[in-house]
């Protein structure tokens, strides 16, 4: 059986951690946009675009990472587990060189000549490409190590080392505005600092306690052929969120310039706060997920990825909705005045992220079973469609909403498409007991959730919106706590809560 209790430890710890973080992370984007003025706040969002697109990269082979750290952990196999890590390190040395050829050359290239910047910003333009590419390539070198982290399930660290670097990155704030420099090169500069400071805490921690953490040259042309093949499928689909966020931003920056790039950064801010604590549970049971298979429990394995996957969409959906019916108010309050596009931009933001919450645990239940190639090929090449779509309807005179509900759409067909393949994968029922009912409790709750906030939307009670908004929390939560749970799963949530209150 998956450990239960360490998972609901894991979870509430990192629910813990994520308050803290968003809280953190949302007072500095206000303070940063001030600081920084809209059109300075696009220009970092998407020059940095250019960098992050490579993300797909480091992307690909964290997922591999940990499948393949979860996998020998599963099977108790730590020489074995030290070889994997030693070949994994050896592959993201190589990627960050290419990175670099690639981005100092073609990604240069893009940004002085193709992306819409004011003439008078182009050098602060250049630096805060150069930073972003060291943050990036820091980022990319402490990834192993990450994923060594995360499958051991040691998510205080994770935990700990998270608002470390949220604290920074805050302290940035208070930096920005004492010092006399431009404001925008010395926030990608500082940006750059705090992720070297991130590099150096994990890899200290992993070396000291964990015997495979060692960066040792291996030469085992099978695992790393092995570990490359599986991460080439990933690497196609991580690729898909390159497409759909930085090359639609820059699509966007072509047609309407950074004002819009700078709405769409703070959508972007508001969905990565909200989705991660989804996000975070899906952290704490992916491993859990992974070992399970690597033992031969795959009945055991596919209801708990079920039930996962449940979980992850009712607190998503719990979390968005009523900030989807209240974002106006919200960022009116927060940021006094939000550029044009923003709560639009935001709220469906929020809405793909709810569905493509769906397909966390469903992904991770393909990952550990290694059969990628063809689920990867399919889902990959559905979702590749964003970014052409999305340029012929900017090109045929659709305003820049119309890529929000693009996206929307494709990700509704993705789901579709997943689903399909974990049942021929891991050939199972699509109308088993134990999917029928986990979706049939979802879909009652969007319907319940959505119907209820509408009317009282509709019909406030108040014209305080953030008491408008603790109601419509709590009705939500009541909703979900009748209809999206079972009551053995409603003791032992309130059993757990208890435990950390009392």
């Amino acid at each position: 059986m998956a450990d239960t209790r360490r998972i609901a430890k894991n979870t509430l710890l990192l629910y813990f951690r994520q308050i803290l973080i968003m809280l953190m992370s949302l007072y500095m984007v206000r303070v940063v946009l001030d600081v920084l003025g809209a059109e300075d706040y696009g220009i970092y969002n998407v020059v940095a675009g250019v960098v992050t697109m490579f993300g797909f990269l480091s992307g690909a082979m964290a997922t591999a990472s940990q499948r393949y750290f979860s996998f020998d952990i599963g099977k108790g196999d730590v020489e074995h587990l030290k070889k994997t890590f030693a070949v994994t390190f050896q592959i993201y040395v190589l990627l960050a060189l290419v990175i670099v050829l690639v981005a100092e050359s073609l990604g240069l290239w893009f940004v002085n000549t193709k992306l819409v910047i004011p003439e008078a910003r182009l050098t602060a333009a250049n630096w805060i490409f150069q930073a972003a590419i060291v943050s990036f390539l820091l980022t990319l070198i402490t990834t192993p190590y990450m994923a060594s982290i995360i499958a051991h399930e040691n998510m205080n660290v994770y935990a700990y080392a998270s608002i470390v670097e949220v604290a920074l990155k805050l302290s940035i704030v208070f930096l920005l505005r004492a010092l006399p420099y431009d404001k925008l090169i010395l926030y990608g500069i500082l940006l750059a600092a705090v992720a070297l400071v991130n590099t150096l805490i994990y890899r200290f921690y992993c070396r000291v306690h964990y015997t495979e953490c060692k960066v040792l040259f291996v030469r085992d042309a099978a695992l790393f052929r092995e570990i490359i093949s599986y991460s080439g499928w990933n690497l196609f689909g991580a690729a898909v969120g390159v497409v759909k966020n930085q090359l639609v931003n820059i699509a966007l920056n072509l047609y309407f310039g950074v004002i819009v790039n700078a709405a769409r950064g703070i959508a972007m801010q508001i969905n990565s706060a909200v989705t991660s604590f989804s996000s975070n549970f899906s952290v704490a049971v992916n491993p859990q997920i992974i070992k399970t298979y690597a033992v031969g429990k795959k009945a055991e394995m596919l209801d708990f990825a079920f039930k996962t996957m449940r979980f992850t969409y009712l607190l998503l959906l719990w979390l968005s909705v009523p900030l989807v019916f209240e974002m106006k108010a919200i960022l009116v309050f927060w940021l006094k005045e939000p550029p044009l596009y923003t709560v639009l931009f935001t709220q469906l933001t929020l809405i793909d992220a709810l569905v493509n919450s769906v397909s966390y645990t469903l992904g991770t239940a393909i990952q550990a079973s290694g059969k990628i190639k063809a689920y990867q090929a399919v889902v990959g090449t559905l979702l590749l469609l964003n970014f052409p779509i999305a340029l012929v309807l900017l090109r045929t005179g659709f305003n820049a909403v119309s890529v929000f509900y693009e996206a929307i759409v494709i990700s509704v067909l993705a789901l579709i498409l997943r689903l399909g393949f974990m049942r021929k994968i891991l050939s199972f029922n699509l109308t088993a007991p134990f999917v029928v009912n986990n979706f049939a409790r979802m879909t009652v709750c969007t319907l319940a959730v959505f119907t209820c906030l509408f009317c009282f939307h509709k019909f406030p009670f108040t014209n305080m919106s953030i008491v408008n908004l603790f109601i419509e929390y709590l009705v939500s939560a009541l909703i979900l706590m009748l209809l999206g749970f079972k009551a053995t799963e409603r003791k032992f949530l309130y059993a757990k809560l208890r435990e950390k209150i009392i």
